[in-house]
């Protein structure tokens, strides 16, 4: 008799790999693309004011900040795969629930998404620190916009077409989006990571690693280029369509430009290669400065409604570059003692930028028309570009070594310091 034995894939799950994550980001790309270009403009339906849509953007912000300040401490009392199982039942969630149409249902509904979104951030990123080596970052960054662009291409245009046939109909869609995304996490077996040792220490206040962070010159300024960067994502995915609607161009503009732009996800691995030819530092400048003047001379015709919109969307290009790049000065000055507070501090620029640019705008909007948003987003990617030349010249070269970072002594090791760093998405 032949002996059955149980299969080597059952009995040993395999290591999460660059395409296993990339397509897990895939299908969180479909659920977060499809509603991208909807709620702003539920929002507008709802509200009829875009200095109303950025009170309650500044306020969800605000709560989408604290959420993702507290994984790391949710983390240390629940196993992290169901904490990144409760954040995408809260995707499935607030897609439901914004079915409904009304005005707070859509807020609630927004909110869980936003909520759900900073929490698998968290553990996504803790994730690809425990499974991805070091010399692999760039290639899973890149790997990971790959993935996403076909969500993030078809699913703003998709949305705004299919809630003009029928309401429900892209709610449904990215609520189906998230069950896929959780059942590939599930299949991918990852667990709690590769936790060798339970701390002796005793669970650390959520905001008690602060202070290591703002220790650290580089990994603040990292910190202030995602920031920044999401920032002008924010004014070109949020304030472009209410520009188009108040300019007579109708709704879809939005969800089409938005769409237009992301189709140059698929050239990301080209952008990759500029970067490694060139070096980080030269991505990161070039993503800046180029973003910064096309917002700026969109602001300064936006008496030219389809000039302004044309200007936008080439700067959006620009993001794209920051997005392959902006966020590697950060992850290259990580310790992996501090992969998941580091990762937390990480994901909260989406929620600051989200604090930040409603903030900001509901400011300018009570002095000057839409169109000023436009020039205040340029003020602070121009400003990160400036900021940008503080990186080494080299960062991100082969063969190049970036500048250690001091490390404070923790009270509770014998030896100061800890491992090099390793760092996430």
């Amino acid at each position: 008799m032949h002996e059955r034995r149980i299969p080597e894939w059952l009995r040993h799950a395999p290591a999460p790999s660059v395409r296993g994550f990339a397509m897990l980001a895939g299908a969180e790309a479909v659920a977060r693309g499809i509603l991208i270009s909807v709620f702003p403009l539920r929002m507008y339906q709802a509200l009829q004011d875009a200095a109303l849509v950025s009170q309650v953007y500044f306020l969800i912000g605000i709560v989408s900040l604290l959420t993702g300040l507290l994984v790391p401490f949710l983390a240390r009392f629940l196993p992290r795969r169901w904490v990144y199982m409760t954040g995408a039942s809260c995707f499935i969630a607030g897609s439901l629930l914004a079915i409904d149409g009304s005005a707070m249902t859509t807020i609630i509904g927004l909110s869980l998404t936003s909520m759900a979104t900073v929490t698998t951030f968290v553990c996504f990123n803790a994730y690809v620190l425990d499974y991805i080596a070091k010399i692999e970052l760039g290639r899973c960054e890149t790997s990971r916009m790959f993935y996403s662009a076909a969500g993030w291409t078809v699913g703003p245009v998709l949305g705004v077409t299919l809630l003009k046939w029928w309401e429900p109909a892209p709610f449904l869609v990215a609520a189906t989006a998230s069950c896929t995304m959780l059942l590939m996490f599930l299949a991918m077996r990852m667990g709690n990571g590769k936790l060798i040792t339970k701390s002796r220490r005793a669970p650390t206040n959520p905001l008690g690693f602060l202070p290591r962070f703002f220790a650290q010159p580089r990994l603040v300024a990292g910190w202030l280029f995602a920031v920044i960067r999401s920032c002008g994502w924010w004014v070109y995915v949020v304030y472009l369509p209410i520009f188009a609607i108040q300019s007579g161009l109708g709704e879809q503009l939005g969800g089409i430009a938005l769409s237009i732009s992301n189709a140059a996800l698929f050239v990301t691995p080209f952008m990759l290669r500029f970067m490694q030819r060139y070096s980080i530092r030269h991505a990161v400048r070039t993503g800046f400065l180029m973003s910064g003047l096309l917002f700026a001379v969109a602001g300064i015709l936006s008496g030219l409604p389809w000039v302004a919109v044309l200007c936008l969307m080439c700067g959006s290009f620009f993001l794209i570059l920051l997005d392959v790049s902006a966020g590697l000065p950060f992850l290259l000055a990580v310790k992996p003692s501090e992969r998941t507070e580091m990762s937390a501090v990480y994901s909260s620029f989406r929620d600051v930028s989200g604090i930040l640019t409603p903030g900001v705008a509901w400011l300018v909007l009570l002095v000057a028309p839409l169109a000023g948003i436009f020039g205040a987003g340029a003020t602070a990617l121009l400003g990160a570009w400036a900021l940008s030349g503080t990186l080494p010249a080299r960062l991100g070269k082969t063969g190049s070594r970036p500048a250690p970072i001091p490390e404070p002594p923790e009270p509770d090791m014998a030896a100061a310091g800890g491992a090099e760093i390793r760092s996430s998405v």
